[in-house]
């Protein structure tokens, strides 16, 4: 039997987003100029909530406007190191070091896009990362629009089974630990052996009582 723990990066393993921590991080070290698009960015936000913009919209207009035509790469690094010294929950530390010390595949399944989310999980320690993905421009750089997918919700369902798929693992094979605080991610919460919420939030904290499934306070 396999066993593989998935968690949640955004608001389970960090304290805050990691998305708008990035953007600020970018407009202190990147083409400060764009701060004056900060109104807009706003507007994104507004048009995201009264549901005029999907999440894969809203986040590609938020990057477009923040970054330009393509994603600053070189400030990615910097940009972990931040996240990694003062966005990192302390129990998650311990959690993710529990599930390695106990034999688990620890795989990163998140909505953030890969190119920060795939060095943060090499930093945790993680051995896979399931993530939405950038396109890819002629030059090679990173635009800031969505190859694919939203990697939320069912869609993030979906790809842990092509990555289960992909490595030959069958579902009867595995025990799985899922871990996350939000309710978007129930189809993943339904599809595990065992549904961990995190730090969850309102709607989760309810389906978590009505499921019966542990709820734990990450500091």
């Amino acid at each position: 039997m396999q066993r593989i723990a998935i968690y949640d990066m955004d608001k389970t393993i960090t304290r805050r987003s990691t998305g708008r921590p990035l953007i600020l991080y970018a407009l202190k070290h990147h083409q400060r100029w764009r701060i004056i698009l900060l109104p807009l960015l706003m507007i994104v936000g507004v048009g995201y909530a009264l549901k005029l913009l999907d999440r894969k919209q809203g986040k590609a207009l938020a990057l477009r406007l923040m970054f330009g035509p393509h994603i600053p790469e070189e400030l990615i690094p910097g940009f972990v190191e931040e996240t990694l010294r003062t966005n990192i929950n302390i129990a998650a530390h311990a959690q993710i070091a529990r599930d390695k010390a106990e034999g688990y595949t620890l795989v990163l399944a998140t909505a953030s896009q890969r190119i920060w989310a795939q060095p943060i999980a090499d930093a945790l320690g993680f051995d896979a990362v399931i993530a939405s993905e950038n396109s890819q421009r002629r030059d090679g750089s990173h635009a800031p629009f969505l190859a694919g997918e939203n990697c939320y919700g069912a869609e993030k369902l979906r790809r842990v089974k092509v990555w289960l798929a992909e490595r030959q693992i069958r579902r009867d094979d595995a025990y799985i630990r899922f871990y996350s605080d939000h309710a978007s991610d129930a189809p993943c919460f339904e599809f595990a052996d065992m549904a961990v919420t995190v730090n969850p939030h309102p709607p989760l904290r309810a389906l978590a009582q009505a499921k019966g499934w542990p709820v734990e306070a990450w500091d």
